[in-house]
């Protein structure tokens, strides 16, 4: 650049305030094509480059999805929503989405993820995004709060910022995301911490019971406009209490059952108006309660786990509780088995990274 001001300056010398003004444009151009040509390496770098290699054609032989911008519109779809800021899925996480996917072939599994920058169709750089991309029917995308909750009573709710100093405000905000997703698009809704068994689709206007007396709204079934999901968001503002742990969970979808069905008791396998509760003996989610949560990383033998899992539909992990404990992927624990019939491939992932962890010998 240096050499093409001096050729200028020669050119130029009887018209120096010309020649300013030319040098001035001139000099701007080529140090916006320089800054254009080294952001673009960097903006390629952080925003295009794929994320960590994952081989798709082990999986699928169909290339990988490309990932869909926009608010999901059509009722049936599997939802699963991120309320933090995280855009690093854990296994967990991942191992649910996996699940949900294979289990659900013909039907969209939408990752809602508010960590993600809106408008923004590509995808941090992270083996989760990865192997999530290979799969067909799975689309992740930027979770926007004020629009989820636009035209609904909980719109007032997350508009006022003194929530966010409540101690369960990420827990809050969460199953103020899934009451409005059934409320607005219908379909299934998930927790990230559900490994999915069986498909969920012939399950319509439900949810589980945790307990024989309480239900649970980590598995959410309904048709869009469900009176039913219109109570549980008024309810969710009426007898709020962002203070007290399962206040806007499953105590409230437990309340709502029994305004809705007028009883004071829930019954195993209630049907009230056309919302069914799901009971633990027959279409489990909670095959494993929370109070034994231990036992998913306990050894479990081929006939006990058969016999455990032959009516359930899926598990829940109570990752609030199991958080934390580590796993031997290779081991005969319950979940570490699961993990290896529903997600394969996150379980090939899991133990790629142990025996890249291991000492060399």
């Amino acid at each position: 650049m240096s050499s093409y001001l001096q050729k200028l300056t020669t050119v130029l010398p009887s018209h120096r305030p010309g020649a300013l003004f030319i040098l001035t444009i001139s000099f701007l151009l080529i140090a916006s094509v320089m800054f254009y040509q080294r952001t673009g390496k960097d903006t390629e770098g952080q925003l295009y480059i794929s994320p960590t290699e994952i081989r798709c054609e082990q999986f699928f032989p169909s290339p990988p999805h490309t990932i869909a911008g926009g608010p999901p519109r059509s009722p049936g779809d599997v939802f699963f929503v991120e309320t933090s800021e995280q855009t690093n899925p854990s296994y967990l996480f991942t191992c649910s989405v996996e699940s949900a996917a294979r289990a659900h072939p013909g039907t969209r599994v939408v990752v809602l993820m508010k960590g993600l920058a809106k408008g923004n169709v590509s995808l941090p750089s992270h083996w989760a995004f990865s192997l999530l991309s290979c799969f067909p029917n799975v689309e992740i995308r930027p979770l926007d709060l004020a629009e989820l909750f636009s035209g609904t009573p909980l719109a007032k709710w997350y508009s006022q910022p003194e929530h966010q100093k409540e101690p369960y405000f990420f827990p809050v905000l969460s199953d103020a995301c899934r009451i409005a997703i059934m409320w607005k698009f219908g379909g299934i809704y998930l927790d990230t911490d559900f490994i999915v068994l069986k498909n969920l689709k012939n399950l319509t206007n439900a949810l589980g019971l945790q307990t024989h007396d309480e239900l649970n709204g980590a598995f959410l079934s309904f048709k869009p406009k469900h009176e039913f999901m219109e109570l549980c968001m008024q309810d969710f503002v009426d007898n709020y209490n962002g203070w007290i742990w399962g206040r806007q969970g499953p105590e409230l979808v437990t309340r709502v059952f029994r305004k809705w069905c007028s009883i004071s008791n829930i019954q195993n396998g209630m049907i009230c108006k056309g919302v069914s509760a799901l009971p633990p003996e027959t279409y489990a989610f909670y095959p494993i309660p929370w109070q034994n949560w231990k036992k998913l990383f306990e050894a479990i033998g081929s006939s006990e786990l058969h016999n455990l899992l032959k009516n359930t539909y899926a598990v829940h992990v109570w990752n609030k509780k199991s958080h934390g404990t580590r796993l031997e992927i290779t081991s005969q624990a319950f979940l570490a088995q699961l993990y290896s019939q529903f997600c394969p491939a996150t379980s090939a992932q899991m133990k790629d990274s142990e025996e890249q962890s291991r000492p060399v010998m």
